[in-house]
């Protein structure tokens, strides 16, 4: 079945949901150790002195470029490309006909040329351009890709080594880097500098609610670098993040990491027979509709309507001008309860049917974790990425809620499957719980350091 499509897959199984609920994705191991020191250790390190993330291998490139290119991506997405040029970076998002979102990346812009842009992120919207790219090329246009998969996936090193620094102290470990001032670089711009005579690129952004950049160059120079701002960290207290603790860094930066993709309608109808099945992925969570728009996301819903630009034509932007119009969702986190949390714990140890096994420091267990979210028995919302934060002791997930659910209120996670799918990555025998979650802003930290737990 490897070579069959999406398209195919459905129709064998009868439905998309039926599909994509019983799919495995499997659990990625990464060339980047699970733990450095201690994943909870390594989780206060971009709270409280500085944390380098290896970002070199859990993500997926593309490589792209050709005079047409800037047009083709303009066609295909909300993101104004008015002033994109060389230095510069983007959030890239796209949507269907209906408005709602297929996934989002980071479009670096390096230079003008062939392989000029990357996108970098998960294959779901890089899948999608892809596709569009090869349409086309196929007519005659000027644009060229080249996929460079995970480092699980791919044989050989990656083109670009990338090192996150975050946190408090990361301004004063590159001062020593450089030896003089931060370099004045603006948010989400590429500036060009150089570590231990090493030629770079760096990207100033932040992670996991923390300031920092975001080094990358070619991959011969990794180690080179990475020695330079290790040593350079070591007086201050700098950790290396392993993979455990870097894939709760989402928590705290607000950002949802695999949206669910609306590609199961109409327009979408030759792109499923393009796309193997394999890589559509698959849902987790209590969420359970025989409607797959049920599942589906707007920009807006995960926050990311800062990227919708209406000064171009583009696919999907006239439903999207009505949703934008009156969005009815917006991105929170959900606080939990940290009894309901001990409850499911306990539950592991004690006789009878446990609850869904709740995993530490991350909690999901499919490519889209898609857990219901009620109030007074009524579908409010949906929660995605869920986890625990060492710094702040807490367990959370991201989620979109209905505009009327206020930051403070009180709503459940539903938490388990009933029906339980038959994903390996499921146990068998649980039952399906609620957990009451505090709802609060995405980012979290002020109202959770300053409200929640105020009286602590």
């Amino acid at each position: 079945m490897t070579s069959e499509s999406l398209s195919q897959a459905i129709e064998r199984v009868g439905s998309a949901v039926s599909l994509l609920r019983n799919q495995n994705w499997p659990a990625f191991t990464f060339p980047v150790a699970p733990e450095f020191t201690n994943w909870r250790d390594e989780q206060r390190a971009w709270n409280t002195t500085v944390a380098l993330m290896d970002q070199s291998h859990h993500m997926t490139q593309l490589f792209l470029g050709g005079d047409d290119l800037i047009e083709l991506l303009s066609s295909i997405s909300p993101n104004t490309f008015k002033t994109f040029r060389p230095g510069v970076a983007k959030q890239l998002i796209a949507v269907n006909k209906d408005g709602y979102l297929i996934g989002d990346g980071i479009l670096f812009y390096n230079h003008a040329g062939r392989e000029g842009l990357v996108l970098i992120g998960h294959h779901l919207l890089i899948d999608w351009v892809r596709y569009n790219v090869e349409l086309a090329e196929a007519a005659g246009k000027d644009v060229h890709y080249r996929l460079e998969p995970n480092s699980h996936m791919r044989d050989g090193a990656p083109t670009f080594y990338r090192y996150e620094l975050q946190g408090p102290q990361a301004d004063v470990v590159m001062e020593k880097i450089f030896g003089g001032p931060v370099p004045e670089i603006k948010f989400f711009h590429i500036g060009d500098v150089e570590i231990a005579g090493r030629p770079v690129k760096a990207l100033r952004h932040g992670m996991a609610g923390q300031p920092g950049f975001e080094f990358y160059g070619p991959w011969e120079d990794n180690q080179v670098v990475l020695e330079a701002l290790m040593e350079a960290g070591a007086e201050f207290g700098i950790r290396r993040v392993g993979a455990k603790a870097y894939s709760s860094s989402p928590l705290e930066s607000g950002w949802v990491p695999t949206p669910f993709p609306a590609i199961f309608d109409e327009d979408f109808a030759e792109y499923r027979t393009w796309l193997p099945a394999a890589r559509a992925g698959s849902v987790a969570g209590s969420l359970y509709s025989d409607d797959i728009h049920d599942y589906y996301m707007t920009p807006f819903d995960l926050g990311l309507g800062r990227s919708v630009r209406f000064d171009h034509d583009f696919h999907g932007r006239e439903a999207l001008e009505k949703i934008a119009a009156n969005p009815t969702r917006r991105k929170v986190t959900l606080l939990w309860n940290a009894q309901d949390v001990a409850d499911i714990v306990r539950s592991q140890v004690e006789p009878g049917t446990p609850a869904k096994f709740l995993d530490f420091p991350k909690a999901r267990y499919g490519l889209f974790q898609m857990d219901e979210v009620v109030k007074n028995g009524e579908r409010v919302g949906i929660s995605t990425d869920a986890g625990y934060v060492a710094f702040d002791q807490l367990y959370m997930s991201l989620a979109t809620l209905d505009n009327e659910i206020a930051d403070g209120e009180e709503v459940e996670v539903v938490w388990g499957e009933d029906p339980i799918s038959r994903k390996d990555s499921v146990d068998q025998n649980h039952r399906q719980v609620k957990i009451r979650a505090t709802v609060a802003p995405a980012p979290y930290h002020e109202f959770a350091r300053t409200v929640y737990r105020a009286d602590d």
